[in-house]
């Protein structure tokens, strides 16, 4: 009896050590394989970045499972999207040194078959005027992707991707390159800002702290917490303008221009209404209105704090603010949706459709 007990109480130890063992196991080699997957999918982002820069669509087009509608159309956006961004830096007389993009995972499902993510990538793109190779500028757009690889014949393909791009509003541009253009953007200077207003300068501290994917690490790519986010609800450009204006430009609220619990204005979260309260209420003015070629030289006289109104089809859509200018004096642009830091202000809305309102704040 005593020798059965003692085999009892071996095999319930036993039992016990496996139940215990197994699932950390079997954990740790799902953890493995969803590390092995992440580092596949960074992967992918830096061949899209790099064919960016080299206009190498071949290295592209083998990432997407083109056999499908999705992965075709995928592969057709970022056919046309390197068209479009090479074909900006030649309007803009620049040359993109590189294109580094940093990849946060928010959600990640793994199959044997299937594995799908949820990313926010954060991408810096520097870039120079050739007769100044010295002066590196940089800016960022974050993007939130929606990403579906499968396995097949033993690799690991894109079958869906899907993600707000800060350049969807010009993938359907004709070529823009005017050598006019391009030597006046050439032949300005830099930009002297050092004497700028404390309410302006508190203004776009504030912009840049809160652009969201556009951000840096040490903010954890977020909005401020204090207001909601309109991105569900058709867009957050204006919201965050209005915070900006308000939070870091110290402009008061009124009852025409207003947040409360979560409650806006129409003119604190609409695009449209937004550019009519401050240029009627006094509180702004217009600087210039209309196409890129008409507007672009006025585009100079921009100062950080100030917006930059964008129309299409006769409504304006979006609001940026201005946030500073590159080494040629070029004006660089803060907003929401998509996120971006510091980027040139038509870069992404150089369709020749759009229509541009510049706007001097009155601080």
């Amino acid at each position: 009896m005593k020798h059965f007990v003692t085999k009892l109480i071996i095999f319930i130890l036993l039992c016990s050590t496996i139940i215990t063992y197994f699932p950390k196991t079997i954990s740790a080699d799902t953890e493995s394989i969803k590390d092995e997957m992440k580092k596949y999918v960074e992967n992918i982002f830096l061949i899209k970045s790099k064919s960016i820069l080299t206009e190498d669509l071949d290295s592209i087009h083998s990432l997407y499972d083109t056999s499908t509608r999705n992965g075709q159309w995928a592969y057709e956006y970022e056919e046309r999207k390197v068209k479009y961004i090479n074909n900006w830096a030649q309007k803009q007389g620049i040359k993109l040194t590189s294109i580094i993009p940093k990849i946060v995972f928010r959600k990640t499902n793994v199959g044997e078959k299937v594995c799908s993510f949820y990313i926010l990538c954060n991408t810096e793109y520097n870039y120079i005027y050739p007769d100044e190779p010295l002066k590196v500028n940089r800016c960022k757009i974050g993007t939130y992707h929606s990403f579906q690889l499968t396995k097949k014949d033993g690799e690991w393909i894109i079958t869906k991707e899907w993600y707000t791009d800060p350049f969807a509003d010009s993938l359907q541009l004709e070529n823009i390159k005017v050598d006019s253009i391009k030597e006046y953007i050439k032949s300005q200077p830099a930009r002297d800002f050092s004497n700028l207003d404390k309410r302006r300068i508190s203004a776009i501290e504030y912009a840049k702290k809160y652009c969201g994917a556009a951000s840096t690490e040490d903010t954890k790519f977020k909005y401020n917490k204090d207001y909601r986010d309109f991105n569900p609800e058709g867009g957050d450009c204006a919201n965050f303008a209005s915070q900006i204006l308000h939070e870091g430009g110290k402009f008061k609220k009124n009852a025409s221009w207003n947040y409360d619990k979560g409650s806006p204005s129409a003119s604190w979260v609409n695009a449209d209404k937004f550019t009519s309260y401050w240029l009627y209420s006094g509180r702004a003015s217009l600087i210039a209105k209309g196409n890129y070629e008409k507007v672009y030289k006025d585009s100079y006289k921009l100062l950080p704090g100030d917006f930059v109104a964008y129309e299409k089809k006769g409504d304006i859509t979006h609001i940026s603010v201005v946030s500073g200018a590159d080494s040629k004096g070029y004006t660089l642009v803060t907003c929401h949706n998509t996120d971006r830091c510091d980027v040139p202000w038509d870069l992404g809305w150089s369709d020749k459709k759009m229509k541009f309102w510049l706007i001097r704040v009155h601080f």
